[in-house]
């Protein structure tokens, strides 16, 4: 067992390995917190200032649609995205089915062909189709990968303007993921920011109020260790797999608040220039990391091939403290224990009634968040099969991303991506109805974009997580895994 003495060192080590990287960056702005327009000031941004301007907007979505292409045209579109699957609530599959009734309605001479893919499977389903010229007319696609697409040719030009919206009614951080040498390939659908969620009952058992979350990185580490020592379960829900998106949506804002990072994304104008994997604030987090699952024991050893998927049942059953996820989870939650019996159901009615959402604790830079979220994109007709009409493209995008759809499409997972959205009668209706919805929307000014580079999602699910696994199997330590991962990254883009 580890002595107060020893970790109280391990804190040390960490806090000095992240001061001089802290020192550089303390100052800095993550690029999400600037201000867009769409009549919110993101300046007053909290969770009272977003509840005082929900309700306070009337849309007319067709209205706006008919100045962008008559609502009786005529014509196709053939879409791919990420649709509700089961580990889903049934509300998602529920909003999803009216999405495209209501499209329908408003459009009902535009047939849409759509299939849906899971996240795993649909970049490289679009690369492939893009190269054998039989991509999608339109596709909803994660941050992450739009500058790849971009830079490969295959995007159409498309800005807000060009389905009738203003750019500043989207958050820049979110226009900074579709933009690829200056310019414009797509327009965001929604903007996703995460939080801490803790078991409150697990919290009071190993002594810690169970109403406060650990402030800080290093604190989260203590918390972990003494929960596990103290009750058995384990402390915190990491994920270190590779090749999926959940590992860098959790280690990013760890990385990011010792100071470290992928590249330079967390700087207030990064250059995308200098590689951050192996500074002192990577190494930090890392070391954080390893602390937690190689010397504590405190996570799940089965983290290593986990994806937040698989938190969910042992936080349910009792068995998991802490876990960072969307709002969305606790609507999963809920799903999960409806399908119980017995004893495992009134285990599990008992955890969901102490389920607590927090801020993602800070470290010595900075509060973090992942500013992730999808976006929408026309493909160029020239890797498009068959016929490419594209004002039924643009009627679809322009009825996807205005106020209205893009809140309800976000109504369980995060936020819309037009701003205009959290003025809404529905964005009303999600904080009256999803739990704990307003403390993940007030981690937007915290959030951080991932690089915007074609590279980014190599860097991210592959050269990470790889990272991460070098250090937590213990092939490595914190700094050979930083180092090597730094140099994978320079290599990939011959820095």
């Amino acid at each position: 067992m580890t002595t107060r003495d020893e970790n109280t060192s391990a804190i040390g080590r960490r806090t000095l390995l992240a001061g001089s990287a802290a020192a550089a960056t303390a100052a800095a702005l993550p690029a999400a917190a600037q201000a867009p327009s769409g009549g919110v000031d993101a300046t007053k941004w909290s969770p009272d200032y977003v509840r005082s301007i929900a309700g306070t907007l009337e849309v007319d979505t067709a209205a706006d649609c008919a100045k962008i292409v008559p609502l009786n045209h005529t014509g196709k579109v053939t879409y791919w995205y990420v649709g509700p699957n089961e580990a889903d609530p049934r509300l998602n599959h529920e909003i999803d089915a009216q999405f495209f009734a209501a499209f329908a309605r408003t459009y009902p001479n535009i047939t849409i062909e759509k299939q849906s893919f899971t996240y795993n499977d649909l970049l490289d389903k679009i690369r492939t189709a893009a190269l054998g010229k039989s991509a999608p007319m339109v596709a909803r696609l994660t941050l992450l990968w739009a500058p790849e697409l971009a830079a490969k040719g295959f995007l159409q030009e498309l800005r807000p303007e060009d389905v009738g919206y203003s750019t500043s009614e989207f958050w820049p951080g979110a226009m900074k993921s579709v933009t690829w040498k200056g310019k414009t390939y797509g327009i965001p659908t929604n903007n996703e920011t995460m939080a801490l969620i803790w078991n409150a009952d697990l919290f009071e058992k190993a002594g810690f109020d169970p109403d406060k979350p650990p402030a800080t990185w290093d604190d989260l580490v203590t918390y972990s260790r003494t929960i596990r020592e103290k009750t058995g379960k384990f402390g915190y829900g990491m994920v270190a797999r590779r090749n999926a998106g959940n590992t860098p949506y959790r280690f990013m804002p760890q990385c990011w608040a010792y100071g470290g990072g992928a590249l330079d994304e967390a700087e207030a104008r990064p250059n995308y220039d200098k590689v951050y994997l192996g500074n002192a604030g990577t190494k930090a987090a890392l070391q954080a990391s390893i602390d937690m699952y190689i010397r504590d024991k405190s996570v799940p050893v089965s983290a290593l091939t986990n994806t937040q998927a698989e938190n969910v049942d042992p936080f349910i059953a009792g068995n998991l403290a802490m876990m960072i996820s969307h709002p969305s989870e606790y609507a999963v939650m809920l799903d999960r224990a409806q399908r119980l019996s017995g004893e495992d159901r009134k285990t599990a009615d008992a955890v969901i009634a102490k389920v607590r959402y927090g801020l993602i604790p800070q470290g010595p830079a900075r509060r973090a968040v992942v500013f992730g979220g999808w976006n929408a994109h026309i493909f160029k007709p020239s890797v498009v099969a068959g016929k490419h009409d594209m004002d039924a493209a643009r009627a679809f995008v322009a009825f996807m991303t205005g106020p209205e759809w893009s809140t309800k499409l976000a109504w369980t997972t995060s936020n819309p991506g037009h701003t205009r959205g959290f003025r809404t009668p529905w964005m009303k209706q999600r904080i009256e109805q999803i739990k704990f919805l307003d403390v993940t929307t007030s981690m937007l000014t915290s959030g951080i974009p991932f690089p915007v580079i074609p590279e980014s999602a190599e860097i991210m699910n592959i050269v990470v997580p790889d990272m991460m696994q070098n250090a937590l199997t213990g092939r490595m330590t914190a700094a050979q895994a930083a180092d090597t991962a730094a140099k994978q990254v320079k290599d990939l883009l011959s820095l």
